[in-house]
Order: structure tokens, then C-alpha cells, then sequence
């Protein structure tokens, strides 16, 4: 049997997820509140199939495409699904709004993910008699390229409904890892608010430009960290491991975390800096084609080079 999935919000999320689950062979209902969204959003999902296909990252763009419909109410899009990935907008009130209806209309059996960037799980589900399926399922933009999903729970989240949603993510080719304990941000945002805050700062204070900034993390960190992380990075880095690399080195970086960024490198001035320096941005949706060329390249040579 077909499993079956509902993705609420047909923006640039939702229709990433459509297409990633479509390719993994899951029957996809596309619903959005905004009238026509949904149905215009079947051919840009076909068409973003297809590009996938010429980096070799989908089998059969036709076939997926043909299991994405768009539905017109949400009780339609809801009914006997096993899955349901949320892509309403970043505001606690449309999330508890809108949880409170997938809840209500969705399976009994059904876990509900949202793919909320930073707000917290039991901020919008506390309330809710099926609040044990509610969870986070965040992914990173953009999702059929970028495959990682952050799964983060309530204190009151099912861990069966953490292992349903791992199971699922994994199935359909994306690389799940799980929040242990909540935190505002999750994982990967907090980790890019460290980087970006110290970056707003070297190239605001004018210690570096920003555009040699972005080469520093382009084609220095972001070579290692495209195929490892932070900690295996200093692992390998120390002739004694992760313990000789600490003991070698962290003096300096203990120095720097005395003195974190302030709040105050994303004000109006320090961005006005930054932008004295930066050129016009030009033509943005073909520079987004062609990040969007470079992602599918570089994840397809990962998906050749895994171990």
C-alpha cells in the first residue's frame, strides 16, 4: 500500500517537501489557504523534478510528478494520511491556530511535523488532546537539496512519534538528526547565528571585507565541513584526538567565548557597513538557479562518495 502524505503550505517548503516525498513514491495532497496557490504549485514542483533528475537525484520526474494533487480544504488534504509536514508561516499564532485544526482533522495515527525554524514545539502544542504526535520536522532550505532535518519534540512528544517521524525522513533519502532536549533554534540555527553574528562583526568593525569573508567559510571551513563536522574536524586535526586537540588549543577559544558578539551586529549601522561594501544584488532568482545547479551537483558527488 502507498503511503500517503499531506503537506500544508504550498510555498518554496511545502513544494520542496512535495517533491521529496513524491520521489520517494509517497501519494502527495498539496493544500494551501491562499486560493490557487496549490494548484499553481504542481508545475513548478514537476519542473524542480525534472532538474533533479538531470543531476541524477530523481529516477522518474514524470511518475513523481503525477503523484502530487493539489485539494482544495484542508479536511480533503487530512484524510487517511499517515504523515502531515506543516509549512505555515514563522508566527506562534498561526501555528496554534493551525495545529489545533490538524489535530483535530488529521488520523489518530498520523504524527504531525511542523517545519518551524525556531519556534519551539511545546509552544504551540501544549493544549491539544493529540499534542503526543506534535513535533518539529525542520528542514533546511533548500530541502530536496539539502537533505539534513533537525526532529525536535515537546517534553510531552511520543517517542513513538519521534521514531515514526526519523523512520519516515530517512525513507524518503533525508538525513535526520534529533534535538534531545528543546531549545529555541534547534541545532543548525544556532549553530549558523554563531558563525553569522561573528561574521556581521569581522566585516562591520572592517577587519576583513565580506566578500573575502564568504571565500574564509566557501573555500576554507566549508570545504571540511561538507563531508564532516566541527568535532571530527578537531579530531583530526590533533595528533591525540578530540582530548589533544582541547588541551592543545582551546586557550584562544576560550578567550573568545568571553567575549561572544553582541546583539548589536545586526544593527542598522553595522549592516549599512557591510553593504557599503557589498555590490548590488543583481538578478536574484537566476543567482538562486544557480546555487540551486551547485547544491544538486555537490549532493549528488556526496551521495557517489559516501563510505
Amino acid at each position: 500500500m502507498t503511503e500517503s502524505v499531506a503537506i500544508v503550505g504550498a510555498g518554496l517548503i511545502g513544494r520542496a517537501w512535495a517533491m521529496i516525498f513524491a520521489r520517494a513514491g509517497w501519494d502527495v495532497r498539496l493544500f494551501d489557504a491562499a486560493d490557487n496557490v496549490a494548484p499553481h504549485a504542481i508545475p513548478l514542483c514537476v519542473e524542480g523534478l525534472h532538474t533533479l533528475a538531470a543531476h541524477g537525484l530523481c529516477s522518474a520526474p514524470e511518475t513523481a510528478g503525477r503523484r502530487i494533487s493539489a485539494v482544495a480544504s484542508l479536511p480533503e488534504c487530512l484524510d487517511g494520511v499517515g504523515f502531515v509536514q506543516e509549512n505555515g508561516p514563522e508566527r506562534l499564532d498561526v501555528k496554534q491556530a493551525l495545529f489545533a485544526e490538524l489535530d483535530a482533522l488529521a488520523p489518530g495515527e498520523a504524527v504531525i511535523a511542523s517545519s518551524s525554524s525556531a519556534i519551539r514545539c511545546s509552544l504551540f502544542t501544549e493544549g491539544l488532546p493529540g499534542r503526543g504526535r506534535c513535533l518539529i520536522g525542520h528542514p533546511v532550505n533548500p530541502p530536496h537539496l539539502i537533505p539534513l532535518v533537525e526532529i525536535s519534540g515537546a517534553p510531552w512528544t511520543a517517542p513513538e512519534a519521534l521514531a515514526r517521524a526519523r523512520a519516515v525522513y530517512e525513507a524518503i533519502g533525508q538525513v535526520p538528526i534529533t534535538v534531545l532536549k528543546e531549545i529555541e533554534g534547534f541545532i543548525l540555527n544556532r549553530l549558523q547565528g554563531a558563525l553569522l553574528a561573528e561574521a556581521f562583526r569581522l566585516a562591520a568593525e572592517g577587519y576583513v571585507t565580506p566578500q573575502d569573508l564568504d571565500k574564509t567559510v566557501s573555500d576554507g571551513l566549508g570545504l571540511r565541513w561538507s563531508f564532516m563536522g566541527p568535532f571530527e574536524t578537531i579530531e583530526l586535526n590533533a595528533p591525540g584526538g578530540i582530548a589533544d586537540y582541547c588541551a592543545r588549543y582551546t586557550d584562544f577559544y576560550k578567550r573568545l567565548a568571553a567575549d561572544p558578539a553582541p546583539p548589536s551586529v545586526y544593527a542598522a549601522d553595522a549592516t549599512a557597513a557591510i553593504l557599503a561594501h557589498w555590490p548590488a544584488p543583481g538578478d536574484l532568482p537566476a543567482r538562486m538557479g544557480r546555487r540551486d545547479a551547485k547544491l544538486a551537483a555537490l549532493r549528488a558527488h556526496k551521495m557517489q562518495q559516501r563510505d
